[in-house]
């Protein structure tokens, strides 16, 4: 779980529900080899964008670009493609959050 958020940012309570969820995500899913850690946040953005998912996000969209998974560029380009499949509100609002994080990340 650090390893995919950067040392945190998603939570780390353990036991319960959520506790065997997370150990389930991270221990067997993210690690595996096939796909690489910019691969899986590339699908995770598209479905969460599609769902509509804002809050988590960001948060993706803020580990992918400290973790160099992906680039400014990128990040815009993602906004570009999914405007097309997810549509124009919810695009709208990922541009505003991908504008906004590569502004704190950068001092623009």
């Amino acid at each position: 779980m650090k390893q995919v958020f950067g040392g945190g940012g998603a939570g780390e309570e353990s036991g319960g529900l959520f506790g065997m969820t997370m150990e389930h995500v991270f221990s067997e899913v993210w690690s595996r080899d096939t796909l690489s850690d910019r691969e899986r946040r590339l699908l995770l953005l598209g479905l969460l964008v599609g769902e509509g998912l804002d809050d988590v996000i960001e948060l993706h969209l803020d580990t992918a670009l400290r973790a160099g998974e992906l680039t400014p560029d990128e990040l815009r380009e993602t906004v570009v493609f999914l405007t097309l499949y997810a549509g124009w509100p919810r695009a709208a609002k990922l541009s505003g959050q991908v504008e906004e994080l590569i502004a704190r990340h950068t001092g623009t």
